[in-house]
């Protein structure tokens, strides 16, 4: 049941059909009392140094953006870097420190999926999961590390940092409930816009490829992976985060026959401990010498 409705939202504001678009409009009094609060915790923020550079890489919208890669692309410019998320769908609270410069501290169900693909995926980077990332950025300061990038932080108006803002099309452009926006690009609020084709370039490669593979994914709008897949048999989608069991897995392989499961980089860290032959979408990316070059003269002047 919770799949369904996952699904008929991520429709609802990526894909309206007739009736979720007259939906939409019937719900917009409250997009424009969401937007209107949105804008005045804006207006009442005043940004804080935290005496460490601090770039943010996120997007206006609910729903996945592509960032990780990006993130960890941008990581790999960086002698120290820290990563600060939130851990969206950890079975933990409060602070961790996931991975230091050189060791994993956590398993997965503490840290999160996106934290845990960081942590693997980055050998000198230090990550932090914290539902508040004022304390995320402290303890990252004090461990040492040398810029904090901070996954999906363009709404944490009261942290002075670099707001790098991946563009992300929808045919819907009203705030919640009425559509896909958290928050609109408000006046006077400098972003550096990061545009597919323009700031970075994507590449695909499987791992372990198979004549018959299932595709198993748990992110936000799956279908952003078609322009990417290679033939697969069947198509499961899980909601966003899910954290897999063996027993799901191993139904959906007797039911469909695949020789393996194609997951993503972010499932497989949920799955790397199961007996099931996995196939990986690696989605890598290139990022533009204009961005890059942004992000360090940014930093360096912070550091100054």
């Amino acid at each position: 049941m919770k799949r369904f409705w996952v699904q008929w939202g991520e429709r609802y504001l990526y894909h309206p059909s007739l009736t979720q678009k007259i939906l939409s409009v019937l719900l917009l009094p409250f997009s424009w009392i969401y937007c209107l609060i949105a804008y005045l915790r804006y207006r009442r923020s005043v940004p804080k140094s935290f005496g460490i550079p601090v770039v943010s890489i996120g997007n206006l919208t609910v729903g996945g953006s592509g960032k990780t890669p990006v993130v960890i692309e941008l990581a790999k410019h960086f002698a120290k870097p820290a990563i600060v998320l939130r851990g969206y769908g950890r079975k933990s609270r409060g602070m961790i420190v996931v991975k230091d410069k050189s060791t994993i501290l956590c398993d997965v169900i503490k840290s999160g999926d996106e934290a845990m693909l960081y942590a693997q995926s980055l050998a000198n980077a230090t990550v932090i999961v914290s539902e508040i990332r004022e304390r995320g950025i402290a303890e990252a300061k004090a461990m040492g590390c040398e810029v904090v990038l901070l996954d999906d932080g363009y709404g944490k108006h009261t942290i002075e940092k670099l707001d790098l803002l991946i563009d992300v099309k929808t045919p819907n452009r009203f705030c919640l409930p009425s559509g896909a926006y958290r928050e609109r690009l408000w006046k006077n609020k400098a972003v550096v816009m990061v545009i597919e084709g323009k700031s970075f370039t994507r590449s695909v490669k499987v791992q372990n490829p198979t004549p018959n593979m299932v595709l198993v994914t748990g992110i936000a709008r799956p279908e952003r992976l078609d322009p990417y897949l290679p033939p697969v048999s069947a198509k499961v989608y899980f909601e966003d985060h899910h954290f897999f069991n063996q027993g799901e897995l191993e139904a959906i392989v007797e039911r469909t026959g695949a020789t393996s499961l194609l997951v993503t980089s972010k499932d497989f860290v949920k799955m790397s401990s199961f007996n099931l032959k996995l196939s990986i979408l690696e989605l890598s990316i290139e990022l533009d010498e204009v961005l890059i070059k942004s992000v360090k003269e940014y930093t360096d002047a912070k550091k100054d």
